[in-house]
């Protein structure tokens, strides 16, 4: 009789990490395309249709449109918005801080990344250009702080405390209401990963658990608030807003990073 070995949660077998891994590079390109498409004088929803195209022309789908009520391939938020942004017809200006967040759906499996940008415009002086170019470069780097902890026989608190003690001793702060999240046959799965947390605290990590790892936080204060539309989370204080999110397989070794636009 044959035994069927116990998989724990949330880890995928290798035929749903290869579909995944595809969906990732369908997803990789797509976030590529937006950041490029990304000038003065372009407005959301253009950089929206490149996106959908790029997914469509590589064989994906669109995640983003299973969510009910939701029908762009992206969320794009500006300056003091985080999270969530409804791409509308508003144009970039030189010194938008923009991020774009996307998710890929490859034969019912997501990943999703999110990353964010500073406009420039050729001539144009911004007096808080190094500030700006400093707060992104946290953010990208207490990314890769979390998905350094993406191991085996670490915790999510792991993840969590790294990405936080990069932040906050750059005299920012992590949104505590908004969180990573595992991801896989559904867009959004346990666990969540929060970007604050307790070293050695919380889920054990496995390898072959799929995570979204997000880095979510302001200028100033943590606190954020919901707009009218219902969906843009933006800081209560009006600071500005950064977001970076990779989709990960967590590995005996280290973690595999299948969202890795930089490499698409």
């Amino acid at each position: 009789m044959k035994v069927n070995k116990f998989v724990p949660k949330g880890v995928k077998n290798s035929y749903e990490q290869k579909l995944m891994r595809q969906s990732g590079v369908i997803a990789a390109k797509a976030l590529k395309r937006s950041l490029e498409s990304i000038k003065v004088g372009v407005t959301e929803l253009e950089v929206d249709k490149e996106v959908e195209k790029e997914i469509y022309k590589n064989g994906g789908d669109i995640s983003y449109k299973t969510v009910q009520g939701y029908q762009y391939a992206t969320c794009i938020t500006v300056n003091e918005e985080v999270v969530h942004g409804i791409p509308a017809d508003r144009k970039f200006e030189g010194g938008d801080l923009v991020s774009v967040d996307l998710a890929v759906m490859y034969k019912g499996w997501h990943t999703d990344c999110a990353w964010s940008i500073l406009v420039e415009e050729k001539g144009e002086i911004d007096s808080d250009r190094e500030e700006k170019i400093r707060f992104l470069q946290v953010g990208e780097q207490a990314l890769r702080d979390g998905i350094d902890q993406a191991t085996e026989g670490n915790r999510v608190g792991d993840i969590s405390a790294a990405i936080q003690k990069r932040v906050e001793e750059a005299g920012y702060s992590v949104v505590r209401s908004l969180v990573g999240h595992g991801v896989g046959k559904s867009l959004h799965e346990d666990p969540e990963i929060p970007g604050f947390g307790i070293k050695g605290k919380g889920h054990l990590l496995k390898s072959g658990m799929t995570l979204a790892i997000e880095v979510i936080y302001t200028k100033g204060d943590h606190e954020v608030v919901l707009g009218q539309d219902g969906w843009t989370f933006s800081s209560a204080d009006g600071s500005w807003g950064g977001l970076f999110e990779m989709t990960v397989i967590v590995g005996k070794e280290g973690a595999e990073v299948l969202t890795d636009w930089k490499n698409a």
